[in-house]
């Protein structure tokens, strides 16, 4: 599995919600890859599942990957609810 975590630049805020994604994937012991990149870049690229903001994800449109929001990166309460509602579901 395939996981894209996805900010405007692809430097600082999808690092930190991939670090973060890979936490929650980790207590759960599901293995994936997770990359993080910028928008542009994410729309050329392969991937099952893209986690990104609400604002971005109206870029995304059309991607084959399921694109899934989240509106605060460092909540970590709000990613393990999308993983486990998204994710975990489609493992």
């Amino acid at each position: 599995m395939k996981i894209l975590t996805v900010c405007g630049l692809g430097q600082g805020t999808s690092l930190i919600l991939r670090m973060n994604v890979e936490q929650v994937l980790g207590e759960r012991n599901i293995r994936a890859d997770v990359e993080h990149t910028d928008v542009s870049t994410a729309s050329s690229m392969e991937g099952d599942f893209i986690i990104t903001s609400n604002e971005l994800a109206e870029s995304l449109v059309g991607h084959n990957a399921k694109v899934i929001i989240v509106n605060n990166y460092f909540d970590m309460e709000e990613i393990n609810k999308v993983v486990d509602e998204n994710i975990i579901q489609k493992d």
